[in-house]
């Protein structure tokens, strides 16, 4: 399956704004991009959530502390300790969009 890095997604932001007749560098776009980023990072480290309208949400929750096991030596007891995870909860646009991917998901994986 496909992965679109950042490098990648700056190209065609910045292609697709070429297109509609703005004239911006791909550097600018990357500052923006990693703008985004930083600021959705620097947001959720502070325990905001951070809501996205049509794309979705993300949230910062309590990952109890837990025994898992070791998979080398399953007898073994390992203690994980709790932490914070990022969530992300996808819009109802993004939800729409990817629910008619199935088809090409299982064309890509016979």
């Amino acid at each position: 399956m496909p992965t679109i890095t950042k490098r990648e997604l700056v190209i065609k932001i910045t292609d697709r704004l070429g297109l509609k007749g703005v004239n911006i560098t791909q550097q600018n776009v990357h500052e923006v991009v990693q703008s985004l980023i930083d600021e959705i990072t620097e947001s959720l480290a502070h325990g905001d959530n951070v809501v996205m309208r049509n794309f979705g949400a993300f949230e910062v929750r309590e990952m109890k502390a837990k025994i898992g096991r070791n998979p080398k030596d399953p007898m073994k007891d390992v203690p994980i300790p709790a932490r914070a995870a990022v969530k992300f909860k996808p819009g109802k646009e993004m939800k729409e969009k990817v629910a008619t991917t199935l088809q090409v998901i299982r064309e890509r994986n016979p």
